[in-house]
């Protein structure tokens, strides 16, 4: 074979390097005709073209012949061919075929070739061609080639691996930008099996992960409620770090939704402000005009400052359980506005808060704090063998709905405690001193509040643990397992309180963790009697690499006086228990299958008060089923006692089926269904769900017992390399519903 190597002075041919990316290529979209991407000839000289052939003719000084296994190199692409015909002085280049043609976007099988090698303008006949970074192939009468972009004249694209795809464009033409990783259509015809489905005149579609404005797939659904649903999204891409999405949403019961969401990204500021706006409501006439206005942002503006934005409205109190959104959950009871400004010093941290609520249905109204000023030290003094810390706020409350419209508080606490911590043991002791001040302004007179009050109180917390490590062969062969009981003192006198209302102040959770706080309650408004003894234990077993595969925490409070009994401290009106006993454990002894549970116990009276059960099993191939249960006795005095099922189930590589179920034990129906099937392909996906649940309705008053139910299908259809992966991604599925599967050892409730 004769070799010849031209170097000559080039224009660059390319200019850019595109980085390998796909749309869609989980493991069953794999081909084997998936080329490897190209690499340029090594040892290839800068602006140098390689040419290899059986044969040569020089015709003269400016262009030669070459016929039999022509292979044509530069630093741009590499040509296999017949023969060709080379113009040294114009760097023009004719190819007759077959011929492979390959860049590093591109293969391409054609009958002949074009290329200005200057200008790098190549055009290729009769081409059958692949993108190498991303799904993608098809046909063409003519391919022309540029620096950015390949044209497509009478052509053909799809996604399908395959020589018969599932689904394919065939258009006039079709551009195909490597610039901007998005390809146009003119005059197309989508085909479904072959079959032409629907014209479209133009459109544009992605060839990589990049984001373009465009419609978005669709999806159609069915239910009692909303009758026919259609939510047809639309995505604009404004700028690198703007973007929006636009999606009307049809309801035949209801009428037409607009809903729409902006995001923007900022070197200071990240942020997402939502809109959603139903003028006419046709299944309920009463109501105004519905809507939803939803807008969170964070910013840091150094290491020390940073702030954050959260405010949720809607229209009326069952917007969210009537219309669903992204930004609230059906179960809310309250949405939240809050705008916070933090500052993290070496010495000093602040916080400063301004906060309101949106309280939805039949619940007590809350109080705005306008605003509320916290201050604490960042790290302890070391003063006199003692650490000394410091912490206090400045909070201003306003309801004109209550007795007490508005007030001020001032709350301060020092603290000095003292900590010795060794591998085996550890001790803390605290002394703290708190100390408010609180200005209530409203009607007063024939309350049991008082203008201004002053409460000081001392606090005394003494804790100790131990932590004891053996070798054992529970659960596991070659295990260790660790002992760790601990016991607390906490000590806090009485004090009468009835005189200073609620403003932020909540009971709160009883469970294992609960029974070592110092506190009883959130916030400053009630600060609980205490002279009492917590006494408690955990142990866990360890296996050889160190992963947790068992654990038990038991414990329990043990009061020392009658008098600082829960039961004789009962501000929020709320079910108390005396004698509280709490006890979790998660077992993990095989590697597929996990256990949860926990327990919250009354001692005195012998009353279970809460209880929670969970076991999980993950087998191969992703295939997961869960059975749970959840008991309380007091849930806005209902006693609640109900048991789950989740699954998911690949039936082979294709198909997956999942499925949950949700029972009430105690009005003996169910309370939540939910399954659904999906058939995945490399090219396409549809998705098939019902789902029937209880009705919550906010603006009627509707007794648990009269509970309705609301059923609905969802349809969802996919052509991949058309649309995004979220839709059909069956992970989602899972979440939705009131009961959205959760890992089980994740719960504390």
């Amino acid at each position: 074979m004769n070799k010849i190597w031209l170097t000559m002075a080039l224009f660059p041919i390319c200019s850019a390097t595109y980085a390998a990316t796909e749309i869609e290529k989980p493991s069953l979209c794999q081909s084997n005709n998936m080329p490897t991407q190209w690499q340029p000839l090594s040892g290839l000289p800068k602006n140098a073209i390689d040419i290899r052939a059986n044969k040569v003719n020089i015709n003269n000084t400016t262009s030669a012949q070459f016929a039999g296994n022509v292979v044509i190199n530069t630093e741009q692409m590499q040509l296999s061919a017949s023969s060709a015909l080379f113009n040294k002085q114009t760097l023009q280049l004719n190819a007759e075929g077959p011929l492979v043609y390959k860049d590093p976007y591109t293969l391409v099988e054609s009958n002949g070739l074009f290329a200005d090698l200057n200008n790098y303008q190549i055009d290729l006949m009769g081409a059958e061609y692949q993108l190498t970074q991303q799904q993608g192939h098809g046909g063409a009468a003519q391919l022309s080639a540029r620096e950015d972009s390949i044209e497509l004249l009478n052509a053909s694209f799809t996604t399908c691996p395959s020589e018969t795809p599932f689904w394919s464009i065939e258009a006039s033409t079709i551009n195909l930008s490597k610039t901007e990783g998005w390809g146009e259509t003119y005059n197309a015809v989508l085909r479904i099996l072959d079959t032409p489905v629907v014209y479209i005149p133009y459109f544009t579609f992605p060839i990589d992960d990049r984001r373009k404005t465009g419609l978005l797939a669709p999806t159609i659904s069915s239910s009692e409620r909303y009758g026919l649903e259609l939510i047809t999204p639309f995505y604009w891409n404004i700028a690198p770090n703007y973007d929006a999405t636009i999606s009307p949403r049809y309801m035949s019961r209801k009428g037409l939704q607009l809903n729409t969401e902006f995001r923007y990204l900022l070197p200071e500021h990240t942020g997402v402000f939502a809109f959603e706006f139903l003028e006419k409501d046709d299944s309920e006439p009463q109501l105004n005009e519905r809507y939803l206005v939803h807008w969170q942002q964070n910013s840091y503006f150094d290491e020390n400052w940073r702030a954050s934005i959260d405010i949720t409205n809607v229209s009326d109190d069952n917007y969210l359980t009537d219309l669903t959104s992204n930004y609230g959950n059906a179960t809310d009871t309250q949405l939240y506005r809050t705008g916070i400004l933090n500052y993290l010093g070496e010495t000093w941290s602040a916080q400063l808060k301004i906060q309101n609520f949106e309280v939805l249905g039949d619940h007590t109204e809350s109080y705005a704090a306008l605003p509320q000023i916290a201050w604490q030290t960042s790290a302890p003094i070391k003063w006199q063998g003692l650490d000394w810390s410091l912490q206090g706020e400045f909070s201003h409350f306003k309801n004109e709905e209550l007795i007490i419209e508005s007030a001020s508080r001032i709350h301060i606490e020092p603290k000095a405690s003292y900590a010795i911590s060794d591998t085996a043991w550890s001790f803390l002791s605290e002394a703290s001193l708190l100390h408010t001040y609180y200005q209530q302004n409203g009607e007063l007179e024939n309350s049991s509040f008082d203008e201004r009050v002053t409460r000081t109180l001392p606090k005394l917390r003494l804790h100790a643990q131990m932590n004891l490590e053996r070798d054992t062969k529970f659960v596991v062969d070659d295990g260790i397992q660790t002992l760790e009981p601990q016991i607390q003192y906490l000590y806090v006198p009485r004090k009468e309180q009835d005189n200073i209302a609620l403003f932020d102040t909540t009971k709160m959770q009883d469970d294992f963790s609960g029974l070592f706080r110092e506190q009883r309650f959130s916030g400053v408004d009630r600060i609980a009697q205490a002279n009492q003894f917590t006494v408690g234990a955990t142990t866990r077993i360890f296996d050889h690499k160190n992963l947790e595969r068992f654990n038990l925490s038991i414990g329990q409070i043990i009061y020392l006086d009658n008098n600082v009994k829960p039961t004789s401290q009962n501000p929020l009106n709320k079910t108390n228990y005396n004698a509280l006993f709490a006890a979790e454990s998660m077992i993990h002894w095989h590697r597929r299958w996990y256990l949860s549970a926990g327990i919250q116990y009354d001692a005195d009276t012998k009353q279970l008060i809460q209880s929670h059960a969970t076991i999980d099993y993950k087998g191969d191939n992703n295939q997961l089923v869960q059975l749970n249960h959840r008991y309380a006795n007091d849930v806005s005095g209902y006693e609640i006692d109900q048991i789950g099922f989740f699954t998911s189930v690949p039936l082979n590589q294709q198909w997956q089926f999942i499925a949950s179920y949700h029972r009430d034990l105690v009005s003996k129906r169910s309370t939540e269904i939910f399954a659904g099937v999906q058939y995945e392909s490399c090219c396409w996906a549809i998705q098939l769900t019902g789902n029937r649940q209880i009705e919550t309705d906010l603006n009627k008053a509707i007794n648990q017992d009269d509970a309705q139910f609301d059923s609905s299908i969802r349809l969802n259809f996919i052509l991949k390399g058309l649309g995004g992966k979220s839709s059909y991604d069956v992970s989602r599925l899972l979440q939705q519903g009131i009961f959205g599967y959760r890992r089980p050892y994740f719960l504390n409730n």
